[in-house]
């Protein structure tokens, strides 16, 4: 029998719900949402599946080891306490990270510091030498949390994080990061099951994600490498199980259709598609928004990010989202248009009154997530 332990996923802001979601689905068991964060139980097996697996987690953490100090002297006294070679050994060098929220500990580095140092003066003592620090590219990579005189650590299961999948090797200037993409499409409720359109694609990352989704394949396809496979108990068995497990994978009949206005963008979204060995899923053109006619469906899908105006004047931002929402009217009879932006004086000018707004953060960007829905008559009438 697998043993069982906590692990804690981080995410974006107002995604939480839509990762316990998914941590349900791949067996996660004692969920609990906190704030961008999901704690859970699980075995070797799901934290695995949770770095490979899971579309809305930054990365995967363990904790291993909680105490409480109230003092610098208390908090390295009981940090040389934990066996630290059950953890790793001289060749790995390691790193530290620490998020502090106490009055007895003002200064996060310093916490950071006195624990490399805990760290490094036990393996000094028991062996003769030290392990070697490296912050850019450790194989070890802990995570202190001190909360009042509570403090925890943790060991950072995934590495980089996990929102760098490996196939955006182009981006255009705003980028959706693919985490936050993956939320949106998740909370839109489509699941592969009618047409998505991304009218002002740019880059292609939500293309991309929607297409993952739909053909049910791992995010994690894609890496070259996780933390856990530094770590001293890696399975590399487990993991090669997990990567050829493709009984997840699904038939999808619709289109997956991208349009962007911009040459460049289109082109940066082909490279990017060409890299995640999705060119025959996704149906890339240059087309503009006001010109451009979708598919007619019964039901259809529409998630985009709008310019917000960084380089366009006031009046020229208003103008577009005026005539954003008149286009959306006209055209896009049964689909429901989803649209993310960070401008909300613009939206003011998008002649559309939103069924569902959601708050979310691109990166330190508050942004409201909106759902209109192109439906003439009932909706109600719709679906019954």
């Amino acid at each position: 029998m697998s043993q069982t332990f906590q692990m804690v996923a981080k995410t974006l802001e107002g995604l939480e719900g839509v990762l316990a979601d998914e941590l349900k689905e791949i067996g996660a068991e004692s969920i609990e949402i906190g704030c961008r964060s999901v704690s859970y139980f699980g075995t070797q097996e799901t934290l695995y599946k949770s770095n490979f697996w899971l579309r809305t987690a930054l990365r995967i953490l363990k904790p291993i080891y909680t105490f409480k100090a109230r003092t610098i002297e208390e908090f390295y006294g009981n940090a040389r306490k934990f066996d630290w070679s059950s953890i790793m050994d001289l060749s790995h060098k390691f790193a530290v990270d620490s998020v502090v929220n106490s009055e007895h500990f003002p200064h996060s580095r310093y916490i950071a510091l006195k624990f490399k140092d805990a760290i490094a003066d036990q393996f000094r003592e028991r062996v003769g030498r030290r392990p070697f620090v490296d912050p850019k590219k450790p194989h070890i990579q802990f995570h202190v949390h001190i909360n009042d005189d509570t403090c925890t650590i943790l060991l950072d299961s995934s590495g980089e994080s996990l929102h760098r999948r490996g196939y955006r090797v182009v981006q255009d200037n705003a980028p959706i990061n693919e985490v936050l993409a993956a939320g949106m499409i998740k909370l839109s409720g489509w699941n592969g099951d009618s047409v998505f359109l991304d009218p002002m694609c740019g880059s292609g990352t939500i293309l991309i994600e929607a297409a993952l989704i739909a053909y049910g394949i791992a995010p994690g396809i894609f890496r070259q490498h996780f933390g856990f496979e530094n770590w001293l108990d890696f399975d590399q068995s487990l993991l090669q199980s997990i990567y050829n497990d493709d009984s997840h994978e699904r038939n999808f009949e619709y289109l997956i259709l991208g349009r962007d206005i911009s040459k460049q963008a289109i082109a940066s979204a082909i490279e990017n598609v060409k890299q995640s060995g999705l060119q025959k899923k996704i149906d890339l053109a240059v087309a503009s928004i006001f010109d451009n006619n979708p598919p007619r469906v019964d039901r259809g899908v529409v998630i985009t990010n709008p310019p917000s105006g960084e380089r366009l004047r006031k009046e020229q931002i208003e103008n577009f989202y005026k005539q954003l929402s008149d286009a959306f009217k006209q055209k896009y009879n049964n689909y429901d248009v989803w649209l993310v932006t960070s401008n909300m004086e613009a939206m003011k000018n998008f002649a559309l009154r939103s069924s569902k707004r959601i708050t979310l953060f691109n990166g330190a960007l508050e942004c409201k997530y909106q759902r209109f829905s192109m439906y003439k008559g009932s909706l109600k009438a719709k679906f019954n």
